[in-house]
């Protein structure tokens, strides 16, 4: 499961304008957002929990299950609305009234909700302690100096590779680094190199190499926010938003270089899928290092499911690989948010809190869901993976290590969508890195204004 997708995917919805919603101004009849339901004798309140994923809705119907044992008079329904249509139909929900009670959201997602007073005060309801999670989920859902998300599930970036492959080129998947240009210190052009090969079994750079018969790849460099270019951007020492702000701030002489070096490795080097292909299908690369195609595959622990169920040969997981300014992982998160129009507020922050527990995220822990960010909730993920003799310490080592922050702000997702096809221009080779981006980041602010 991935708690993002593509950041800049789909929200575009959120930024059409939802009007405030204060408590009691949203719809009436029909609504999800809160109701009580009779069962037998005895009364008991239904909070409603929406989400996009289905294998989390499982564990989650567990969690509630535990919950309503201790909280009988209280029934909680999990809905599962699918990612496609999840970001369309959330703003029409809640201006209709129709949106259930407590709802996943990511990072980018939340900010002009809270601007419109659609969402309950977390630190007020919940409480501001933030020693319970993993320090990184909660400050995402910071807004103006409160706190708008419960954290759920996180996820930071690392590098699966395929062991006989690299076995194979001689390469050592655990320290590799890049520098623009493939100068001084690069390791990863020379590896991935090695670990293209064309029909003829010829490897990228070798006279004869004829990249349109590529049937293995090295590495995947594509027009992936999350896994790959924010990461980039941030070992080079760029920044892709202003600090203390909402504006895009790649377009930098650090931004370009980082870009280019990707792009690089797609159209001159050749050790990348196409960006014709990738930027149909961002999910083609994980495709390939299951089929035994690509060789090292920088993701998240949402790749973690297809890969253990698909792949058959061994694989490991090696640190993300590193940049001038050492390894810098994204650290993303879900937070389960609280509806301000609930009609069963009381009810609402219960499941709140137990959302925000031990308890209630050990369901998610223990069937390998994804990361809870309860950090007491972790070792449960880590044991379910363990039975499987996978590793998964370089994901934690990467969120306890230097770290940059995922996309926020009120409009941000308008703006990754205004210049997501631009970039993706870039990738293709068809616009220039430099006039890419100082288009692109022209598009994104333009849009957020």
């Amino acid at each position: 499961m991935r708690t993002s997708r593509v950041f800049a995917a789909s929200i575009a919805a959120l930024a059409l304008g939802i009007t405030a919603c204060s408590p009691g101004s949203g719809g009436s009849g029909g609504s999800t957002a809160s109701s009580t339901e009779k069962e037998g004798s005895t009364g008991a309140t239904t909070v409603t929990f929406r989400l996009w994923d289905e294998n989390a809705a499982k564990a989650y119907k567990e969690s509630f299950d535990a919950f309503t044992s201790h909280n009988p008079d209280i029934k909680v329904n999990v809905e599962v609305v699918p990612w496609g249509q999840y970001w369309e139909q959330l703003p029409l929900d809640i201006q209709s009234g129709d949106m259930a009670d407590i709802f996943w959201t990511n990072s980018s997602s939340f900010a002009l909700l809270a601007d419109n007073g659609n969402l309950l005060d977390i630190g007020e309801v919940v409480g501001n302690d933030h020693d319970a999670w993993i320090e990184s989920t909660a400050t995402l859902y910071e807004r103006d100096g409160k706190l708008w998300g419960v954290p759920q599930i996180w996820d930071s970036i690392a590098l699966f590779y395929n062991k006989s492959l690299v076995e194979e080129a001689g390469v050592d998947p655990a320290n590799l680094t890049w520098a623009p240009d493939g100068g001084e210190g690069d390791t990863l052009l020379d590896a991935a190199k090695k670990l293209t090969k064309d029909g003829a079994g010829k490897h990228a750079g070798e006279d004869g190499f004829n990249a349109d018969s590529r049937v293995q790849f090295g590495f995947n460099s594509q027009a992936d926010l999350q896994a790959i270019y924010l990461n980039f951007l941030g070992e080079a020492g760029a920044q892709f938003q202003v600090e203390d702000g909402d504006d895009f701030a790649f377009d930098s002489p650090q931004g370009v270089a980082a870009f280019q070096y990707l792009v690089d490795l797609v159209n001159k080097h050749h050790v990348a899928p196409s960006a014709a292909d990738t930027n149909q299908n961002g999910d083609l690369a994980r495709d390939l290092f299951v089929q035994g195609k690509l060789a090292l595959f920088q993701s998240g622990p949402y790749s973690l499911p297809a890969i253990s169920e698909n792949a058959d040969f061994e694989w490991g997981i090696a640190p993300m690989v590193a940049g001038p300014e050492g390894r810098k992982s994204v650290v993303h998160s879900v937070a389960a948010l609280g509806n301000a129009a609930t009609q069963n507020k009381d009810a609402t922050v219960k499941v709140l809190k137990w959302l925000a527990s031990k308890d209630g995220q050990l369901a998610l822990a223990s069937s390998g869901a994804a990361i809870p960010a309860v950090v007491d909730a972790q070792s449960e993920y880590e044991n379910f993976w363990k039975e499987k003799n996978v590793d998964i310490s370089e994901f934690q080592k990467a969120a306890e290590g230097d770290t940059l922050p995922a996309p926020v702000g009120a409009k941000v997702n308008a703006g990754m969508t205004a210049f997501g096809d631009t970039i993706k221009e870039m990738f293709l080779g068809t616009i220039p890195v430099a006039d890419a981006l100082k288009k692109a980041q022209e598009e994104g602010n333009a849009a957020m204004k």
